[in-house]
């Protein structure tokens, strides 16, 4: 069955269950969202794109769909035994105050939408770091299903590159699972596909890969799950009509005159402008102590965003007004903390208190990185969710006030290089839905050797720019 991309073959669309000889899918499962779930219920999925190298012999369309899809379909199964929410919805009856994740396994409709497709697309160009149209990532996505009544959590698509690789994109649900619970379902599935690979029959899960899925660890504050249940919709001033619907909201891809491109900071870079930074601490003579040191997330995101709106203001010479929103980790900073691998929705966003000016400043590194590493140390010394109630409200002032907000997406300490599925580790990995707004994409580097990937998605004028300054900057430190 040809699809209506001409790069692109369907050759396969079904649900995947977890083994029905699992104990666990013998009965109804029934998980509720908390405050922090509910904030992300028709917020638009997180898509990620792996991209694998195989051999010729292992990339030929008759090996790869008869021996290496069927190893991929049976250890994503058992994966979802112990991911049992991924397999099912979101539903919102009438007859409850607030939506809910359901997995019933006599429901045929229950499942990981699984895409099994083809591509003639040349896979050289696409694992390029270099700019590229923003839409051919888009080709390798799948949709991940929503209607007013319900929502699925996790949609798959397997693609082969012939005589060349295989890509494995991944679209998730936000209002189930988090950053680091999506990379953790990934990095489970990825071993135990590996696991059997290598002959073992019946693998088992390392410990650090259990997720928790008990969400009585966190507890409502103030009232928040009414306040963030309605937050999105009323953004959307289209979308009031039915308070009760969970169809993901439109935030569409930007995909004319746009392209994606992949930078990278290797650690000697990061050491250059962390030196750079450091000493103009004492010649602005700030108020805070200078710091011994400046994380990688600090330097990256300073340098990055700098970048970024200096690009964007020489060609839309009217945007000068600039704001930084990042993405925090709850799980240790919660009193009392939760375990690591809390599997759901634990983070938190801060804004951070930047003058608007300063990205496009002479000394913009250096003022954008004090400013997130004093965030910080804030949120570390404090309540992190202190705020938290007047938080979107500042963020629509911002927008209304003519801001440009720039987000981050991913991090370095997700480890995405290290899934290996059993025929070796990424030769790429792509944030894709960074393409639905103005948002930075961290990874970890390839080579393993502390740097960072930073991917973007800009106009392509603006790209050209970035780029000149990322590389000028650097050789300037």
């Amino acid at each position: 069955m040809a699809s209506n991309n001409n790069h692109l073959k369907i050759h396969q669309h079904l649900k995947v269950v977890p083994p029905s000889s699992s104990t666990q899918t013998t009965t109804t499962t029934t998980i509720p969202l908390t405050f922090l779930d509910l904030l992300w219920l028709r917020f638009h999925p997180v898509e990620r794109l792996f991209f694998y190298t195989l051999p010729i012999s292992q990339s030929h369309p008759s090996f790869f769909f008869q021996n290496l899809v069927p190893i991929l379909k049976s250890s994503l199964s058992l994966t979802l035994q112990h991911f049992l929410p991924l397999a099912g919805k979101i539903i919102w009856p009438l007859d409850s105050s607030k939506p809910f994740i359901q997995f019933n396994p006599n429901d045929d409709n229950n499942g990981v939408s699984l895409l099994i497709a083809e591509s003639d697309s040349d896979f050289n160009h696409l694992i390029q770091n270099s700019p590229k149209k923003t839409s051919l990532s888009r080709s390798f996505i799948p949709v991940l299903e929503s209607t007013d009544v319900f929502a699925s959590i996790v949609s798959i698509q397997i693609t082969l590159f012939p005589r060349n690789g295989f890509s494995i994109g991944i679209s998730t649900h936000h209002a189930v699972l988090d950053g680091k619970s999506s990379t953790m379902f990934i990095k489970a599935w990825a071993y135990l596909c590996k696991k059997i690979t290598e002959n073992e029959k019946s693998p088992t899960l390392l410990p650090e890969l259990e997720p928790l899925l008990d969400r009585e660890s966190i507890k409502d504050r103030d009232g928040l799950s009414d306040i963030f249940a309605n937050i999105l919709t009323e953004m959307f001033t289209n979308e009031k009509a039915n308070k009760r619907s969970l169809k993901i909201l439109p935030f569409e891809p930007k995909l004319e005159d746009y392209v994606r491109a992949t930078f990278e900071l290797k650690r000697e870079d990061l050491n250059k402008i962390k030196e750079s930074v450091l000493s103009k601490w004492e010649i602005f003579n700030t108020n805070e102590s200078k710091p011994k040191s400046l994380s990688s997330f600090v330097l990256t995101c300073a340098y990055s965003l700098v970048c970024v709106a200096k690009a964007i203001q020489e060609i839309q010479n009217e945007k000068e007004k600039f704001a930084f929103s990042f993405i925090v980790d709850c799980r240790a900073r919660l009193e009392p903390p939760i375990a690591s691998n809390y599997f759901g929705n634990c983070v938190w966003g801060h804004l951070v208190d930047t003058k608007p000016l300063d990205f496009i400043d002479e000394d913009g590194v250096f003022l954008v990185a004090k400013c997130i590493h004093e965030k910080i140390k804030m949120i570390n010394e404090n309540d992190v969710l202190e705020g938290a109630k007047d938080m979107i409200g500042k963020i629509t002032s911002l927008m209304k006030e003519g801001y440009e907000i720039i987000g981050v997406a991913g991090s370095n300490r997700f480890e995405v290089y290290e899934n290996d599925f059993g025929w070796g580790r990424p030769e790429k990995v792509e944030i894709v839905s960074i393409d639905r707004n103005l948002t930075i994409g961290l990874a970890d580097s390839k080579d393993g050797r502390g740097g960072i990937e930073i991917g973007l998605v800009l106009n392509k004028h603006v790209m050209d720019v970035f780029s000149t300054l990322f590389f000028e900057g650097l050789s300037l430190c």
